[in-house]
């Protein structure tokens, strides 16, 4: 199957997506046919990451200069002293801005590698590989890097576009399906957000995308990444549109900081309950109608997919959710900023509430 290509242009840069099945064995002809060059370049590479698959991508770049850093991905590594450590082997093995960092693994990977290929020198090349379904839908595009702190997810970053982007389907093969339902997670996100005629698509294929059946599991990747590129080509540093992106992800976040970024829920999983969080707010306040929340609320129901905080947090854990709600990185004053949705397809930017408002709101959800 010929890869899919996907073109991404912002105001800082332009690269290529590349989706398709087996396409990482051709990656140094990929990158000849995008005039991408470097000697020298550094895999960050998580450690969950199919030793085979590695083999293929070495095996391609077998006239370069290979270094490696084995990454132990989860969300408590993703913070400033990993970068410390990947900068450091860039600097022993004195990298040049034309060499070259390329990242294989899942978003965490992704975000740090990203992050530390603009900060080294102000620049070095990028390349991301993104192996889950989660990465290969979300965080490969549009150029967001970053790390944790303990005040909170993704407070230090940077926007830093990678030169290309290769997304092999081979890579989702061998995920739990835990990991599958991450990805779907934010597949559906979009949708909801920006393109009814997509959602109507995952409606009708939802079990043959999460059993990874081709074409449906590329199309879904292709046509989610195209919306997510739209938004980013209109909005690469967040300034308006872009926000709609965060749709359930005020909640997400605040969610897997409570629980110190635990196993217990990973980043996909608090998304979706950060989804129907959302819409039951958005309920609330009367911007959806009825039966446009229960035609979604079917979907996730459908499927068995994440719905009850009370299965996660007990009544206890209100205060501390709210603390994080408020430290959220688009808030610009004392209220909390929520992205709620109007209808499938209509999001609305830019809800400020009063955190007192939000409390009473969680404390009804966690005791119904």
């Amino acid at each position: 199957m010929k890869p899919i290509k996907l073109i991404v242009k912002t105001k800082s840069d332009s690269y290529p997506i590349l989706i398709g099945s087996n396409i990482i064995k051709d990656l140094t002809l990929h990158l000849r046919k995008n005039s991408i060059n470097f000697n020298k370049c550094l895999l960050i590479i998580d450690k969950n990451v199919p030793k085979k698959m590695i083999s293929k991508i070495t095996r391609s770049l077998k006239k370069k200069e290979i270094s490696k850093f084995l990454f132990n991905a989860n969300e408590k590594n993703k913070n400033l002293n990993n970068v410390n450590k990947i900068l450091q082997v860039l600097l022993n093995k004195n990298f040049s801005r034309l060499d070259c960092v390329i990242t294989v693994g899942g978003g965490i990977t992704g975000d740090v590698g990203g992050f530390v290929a603009s900060l080294y020198k102000r620049g070095l090349k990028f390349i991301n590989i993104p192996t889950t379904l989660l990465s290969q839908v979300d965080s490969s595009v549009g150029g967001k890097t970053g790390v944790n702190t303990k005040e909170g997810k993704n407070l230090l970053g940077s926007f830093y576009q990678p030169k290309i982007v290769i997304s092999d389907t081979e890579f989702l093969m061998s995920l739990p399906r835990r990991e599958v339902i991450c990805g779907y997670g934010e597949i559906f996100k979009h949708s909801l957000i920006l393109n009814k005629v997509f959602y109507k698509y995952c409606n009708k294929n939802c079990f043959k995308i999460l059993n990874l059946k081709s074409p449906y599991i590329e199309k879904a990747i292709f046509e989610s990444c195209k919306i997510k590129k739209l938004v980013v080509e209109k909005d690469e540093k967040e300034k308006g549109m872009r926000k709609i992106l965060n749709f359930g992800h005020t909640f997400a976040h605040a969610f897997e900081a409570t629980l110190g970024y635990s196993q217990k829920l990973n980043h996909g999983e608090a998304v979706i309950l950060g989804i129907v969080t959302s819409l039951n707010f958005s309920l609330e306040m009367k911007l959806i109608k009825p039966k446009e929340y229960n035609q979604i609320m079917q979907h996730i129901l459908k499927l068995n997919l994440p719905s009850d905080i009370k299965k996660i947090f007990i009544p206890k854990k209100l205060e501390t959710i709210l603390s994080f709600m408020m430290k959220d990185k688009k808030n610009i004053s004392e209220r909390i900023n929520l992205i709620l949705l109007k209808k499938i397809g209509l999001t609305v930017i830019n809800n400020e509430y009063d955190n007192q408002k939000i409390k009473k709101f969680l404390k009804k959800q966690l005791a119904n």
